[in-house]
């Protein structure tokens, strides 16, 4: 398997962005979207970092399966949760009762999302700076 942890963390630092562009136009929906994807792009750069699969869309499940002395606390955990329900509501109409996925999300929900995106990639920064990697 190919090594791409400045690959992984890259798009996530440029999904983190974009989640910021979309919460201050608006698109409340495409933030906490992009809040997700920057997320889990960026533990997925620390499984590559530790030459392990990351497998799966659920950011929560992903941290709980990193190697006990890396786990997050359970905070941070909690805040991923939140951050998997946005994984595919924010996009399908199906995903709802009625109404389309924009009409469902509002700033102070973005706002919890790019907030929560940028704890989990400073989490994931810090590890990767840590003396003992072998990068």
């Amino acid at each position: 398997m190919a090594r791409r942890v400045a690959d992984w963390l890259k798009q996530a630092e440029r999904d983190l962005a974009l989640a910021e562009q979309a919460r201050a136009t608006g698109w409340h929906e495409w933030a906490c979207f992009a809040a997700h994807q920057a997320a889990e792009k960026a533990v997925k750069a620390l499984y590559q970092q530790l030459g392990l699969l990351g497998w799966g869309h659920v950011v929560a499940r992903l941290l709980q399966e990193l190697p006990e002395e890396l786990r997050p606390p359970p905070e941070l955990i909690e805040e991923a949760h939140e951050l998997d329900t946005y994984y595919i509501p924010t996009r399908y109409p199906d995903s709802h009762a009625a109404g389309a996925p924009f009409e469902h999300y509002s700033a102070r929900q973005s706002e919890r999302a790019v907030n929560y995106a940028r704890a989990i990639i400073t989490f994931v920064r810090h590890h990767l700076a840590e003396p003992s990697d072998s990068r």
